[in-house]
């Protein structure tokens, strides 16, 4: 099923089946990992909604494989998250990261923050820190698991909770798509599931230290991220659609 063969019909069978099960996150998982046994990934940012989908694949011990794109400008407190969630669930998260001779080249040519000076340096960054090492780790595999919810933006409204990406040529499943932060927020208290300390600091969205900062209440929920930019479009390039590019 892994290639451009795979039709909307498909899908559309894949989710009859795991739609029944509304909240139960965790039996989606099982019923998906069951289809595509060690061919299903999850990326998590340590994000509040990436922490609660780990804690559906690690207390259910579901082998899904989670990693992350570490891009070396990772916040300090999201470092923590990191290693609090390893031993939390006496695990072990895989990190993936850029290539480091094209991010020589990049910074010794342009600066260690050219991002803020032109939009064109910032998806460059982003690229070589982020979706280069994405197309890494998702190849092989035949389903991308994310933690992206409608809330977050109008661009990610429009999407479907189960979709086939044209870019990655995968099936990309949002599993918290349609929830609020809410009982987000209440399952992570309930379980005490390890969260990033800045999320109570006003930093709903949480990237590269740089690129990121705390929000007011009733803000866009990823305003704080390249603040600096006036387009109202904030995405890094990971969940680019082909129309898009």
């Amino acid at each position: 099923m892994h290639g451009k063969s795979l039709s909307k019909e498909y899908i559309n069978d894949l989710y009859k089946k795991i739609e029944p099960l509304k909240n139960s996150i965790e039996e989606k998982l099982k019923i998906i990992y069951n289809l595509f046994p060690k061919k299903v990934v999850f990326s998590t940012s340590f994000n509040i909604e990436d922490q609660l989908i780990s804690h559906f694949i690690l207390k259910h011990k579901i082998p899904i494989k989670i990693f992350t794109l570490d891009t070396g400008r990772f916040f300090e407190e999201t470092y923590k998250v990191w290693e609090d969630t390893n031993n939390f669930y006496e695990t072990s998260i895989i990190a993936f990261f850029p290539n480091h001779n094209n991010i020589e080249k990049f910074l010794s040519c342009h600066g260690p923050n050219s991002f803020y000076n032109k939009k064109e340096n910032r998806k460059k960054c982003c690229y070589l820190r982020k979706v280069e090492p994405l197309k890494k780790a998702l190849k092989g595999n035949c389903v991308w698991i994310t933690g992206l919810r409608s809330e977050h933006s109008i661009e990610r409204s429009n999407l479907n909770e189960l979709e086939w990406d044209d870019v990655h040529h995968l099936i990309k499943y949002h599993p918290l798509y349609h929830w609020k932060l809410k009982s987000i927020e209440k399952i992570i208290k309930k379980h005490r599931i390890p969260y990033n300390s800045l999320y109570d600091k006003g930093y709903p969205s949480i990237g590269c230290a740089p690129c990121t900062r705390s929000i007011k209440y009733g803000d866009n929920y990823r305003s704080g991220r390249w603040w600096w930019e006036n387009n109202s479009k904030k995405e890094c390039g990971l969940h680019t659609r082909k129309n898009d590019v």
